[in-house]
């Protein structure tokens, strides 16, 4: 690979702005194609965890996150109604002495933006949406809706959830509706009044819905919580963060849960909400010179905070697979990074739809105790252990 390869980057995403940083570094020329106008700061809280902490600690944010956002003392699962522990992972401390990282949450915004600071002025163009992509034996090149085009020796879609790279590398996806949806919000925590919340992340299982909530702040004056419950799909609109949700009807679809939830309810002005939609593990995420990572590749529901973090670890892998790779090595470095990732990906994606991670003791370590920074590049990641019949 000639020291100033030209990579074309789709999206500009947490996984999008990582792979950036990491590829400017080693010396390539990187220019990011964003759809959007500009960057919006989005209500939305993020887990980081031990894993996602070693790949953010190899783009040299790590201490940023450290300072910025919430560590929380445990990793707590409760029943929903009486609050009796089903299960408790200890956070703080002993999670990072036990996975080489620590465990934190913070506004997903504060995140992008560190992300962001990484990569050179310039990297990002605005207001670029894909149109189509012409792959060719030496280079690919971008057309665009506002009739730019631009020619790269390689390009990576990471353009999330409706990826254009992929719908033109594997034709249009159709997910399936879950029957479910989740609420989210961001809100000051004086509304909650001297109680506050505790310092764990607390997880609340019903027996057919659930509320994660947790501080975001470092300083603990933002609340986060996100939902996820059944509901009927005629309001339907696609993925998005942006469609406003009905508090009241929030609050009565939790009302058999513990007073401390109902609590919290009370004290949010505002949701957000949107549908979760369940979608099959890709067949390829690769096509010659093209290649695919994070949501455009293996997007996941909501249930193991693990979207972002398998992103980040794509970031790192497909970094390290590029890395003294020639002109003429671009298909087989990303041949390379899916036979790495994609089987970890699969099994995150499967088990976080199955949502029974945390509920009870056991199963963390193949998760948080992976590095992307050390994980042998010619053998996949670590997967789900076997359950011994």
């Amino acid at each position: 690979m000639p020291s100033q390869a030209r990579i074309g980057i789709v999206g500009a995403g947490i996984g999008g702005l990582a792979v950036a940083a990491l590829l400017q570094r080693a010396g390539h020329a990187v220019t990011i194609f964003e759809q959007a106008p500009r960057f919006a700061r989005v209500g939305a809280g993020i887990q980081m965890g031990a894993n996602a902490m070693k790949a953010l600690r190899a783009l040299g944010i790590e201490n940023e996150v450290r300072r910025i956002g919430f560590r929380p003392e445990s990793l707590l699962n409760v029943d929903y109604d009486t609050g009796a522990v089903t299960n408790e992972l200890p956070g703080g401390d002993a999670l990072e002495a036990r996975y080489g990282a620590p465990h934190m949450c913070l506004h997903r915004a504060d995140l992008h933006g560190a992300l962001a600071a990484t990569v050179a002025p310039g990297t990002i163009q605005f207001g670029r949406r894909l149109a189509g992509i012409e792959a060719g034996p030496t280079s690919v090149t971008l057309a665009f809706e506002d009739g730019g085009r631009a020619t790269m020796d390689a390009v990576i879609g990471a353009d999330g959830v409706h990826s254009i790279v992929r719908e033109r590398m594997l034709g249009p996806e159709q997910p399936r509706f879950t029957g479910r949806v989740a609420y989210r919000t961001v809100f000051p925590t004086a509304l909650l009044g001297e109680r506050g919340l505790n310092n764990s992340r607390t997880k609340w299982w019903g027996p057919d819905r659930h509320i994660v909530i947790y501080y975001i702040t470092a300083a603990r004056d933002e609340v986060y919580f996100v939902t996820s419950q059944p509901e009927d799909p005629s309001w339907m609109t696609p993925e998005s963060w942006s469609a406003k949700g009905d508090v009241q009807a929030l609050r009565e679809s939790f009302a058999a849960f513990h007073p401390e939830v109902r609590r919290i309810l009370a004290a949010c002005p505002e949701v957000w909400k949107w549908a979760l939609l369940s979608r099959d593990p890709l067949p390829r995420w690769t096509e010659g010179r093209v290649t695919l990572l994070g949501d455009a590749c293996h997007p996941m529901s909501p249930y193991m905070a693990q979207g972002a973090a398998m992103a980040l670890e794509d970031a790192v892998i497909l970094a390290r697979c590029l890395a003294g790779v020639d002109a003429d090595g671009f298909a087989a470095a990303f041949r390379r990074y899916e036979a790495n990732r994609r089987p970890r990906a699969t099994d995150i994606q499967t088990q976080s739809n199955e949502n029974t991670f945390l509920r009870r003791p056991g199963g963390t370590d193949w998760v948080y105790g992976y590095d992307a920074t050390e994980a042998p590049l010619d053998e996949p990641g670590w997967t789900r252990p076997a359950i011994a019949a």
